[in-house]
């Protein structure tokens, strides 16, 4: 770091006295927190793992922090074999860089959506595994990735939306509820239950006929039918596209949460 420059003569002068050969020496421009001043635990994550802990992967910290003190052209995402070939000591900058974690999350968020979906999917499991799930009780990881990658900047994020596949939630979202449960909702999901009982082939093409086909017949837009759905079985308002969520949850959850649902409603009315 530059901070080192002024007792680089000192080293030098050491290794002069020992004869031993000079190297070459160059100093890195020095990282600083957002406000300006030396990076340090103050600003949060300065260790490795603890980057690991918050969902980031390997390789996205390590392209952004490559970018932090080097520059491509106005090139942003590196892989390993990019960062060797393109290296040059005098593309170094001069003056420090400040640690942006929006940056950083953008970069995280890039590697998630386009890499292979196994290799999130081995990283998403040791996050999956924190929450204390067994992600061999749910659909396979590299599926719930492809559905998550597009809304998730981190693996934590995707281990906490992507956790209602795997066990029961306790209890819904109270906005989410006061949105969509209503009197009227039980109707709805009472039809939804049957129909979805009757489906042999559970498949995202099949369950979203059945959705569009009962809002049509009840004249209702999809609002109405599949929010009050994705509730039901996700507890929140928030999840990947309902017809997804449904083939990857299963049929026996499905209907298991909406019957959960409407007996929700029923005890609360």
């Amino acid at each position: 770091g530059d901070d080192h420059i002024n007792n680089t003569p000192r080293q030098m002068n050491i290794l002069k006295a020992l004869g031993a050969n000079l190297p070459l020496y160059a100093h890195l421009p020095m990282i600083l927190g957002s406000d300006g001043t030396r990076l340090s635990k103050r600003h949060g994550a300065v260790s490795v793992m603890q980057f690991r802990d918050d969902g980031y992967l390997p390789e996205a910290l390590l392209n952004y922090l490559v970018r932090l003190g080097w520059s491509h052209g106005d090139q942003e995402i590196f892989s390993v074999d990019e960062m060797v070939e393109y290296f040059e000591l005098e593309n170094v900058n001069v003056s420090a860089s400040a640690f942006n974690t929006k940056k950083l999350l953008w970069l995280n968020h890039q590697y998630i959506m386009n890499s292979d979906p196994a290799h999130i999917a081995r990283h998403l499991s040791w996050h999956i595994g924190q929450l204390g799930i067994d992600p061999s009780e749910g659909p396979a990881l590299v599926e719930v990735v492809k559905a998550q990658r597009e809304r998730s900047q981190t693996l934590v994020e995707m281990a906490q939306a992507s956790a209602f596949f795997y066990r029961d939630f306790d209890e819904y979202d109270e906005k989410a509820v006061k949105k969509n449960f209503t009197a009227e909702t039980i109707v709805v999901l009472t039809a939804l239950h049957q129909q979805f009982a009757a489906v042999e082939d559970w498949q995202g093409e099949v369950l979203h006929r059945v959705i569009v086909d009962l809002a049509e017949a009840k004249a209702l837009n999809m609002g109405k039918v599949a929010q009050p759905l994705r509730v039901a079985v996700t507890g929140t308002a928030v999840s990947p596209a309902i017809d997804v969520s449904l083939m990857l949850l299963g049929k026996h959850k499905t209907l298991a949460r909406i019957q959960k649902a409407i007996d929700y409603i029923n005890n609360s009315n």
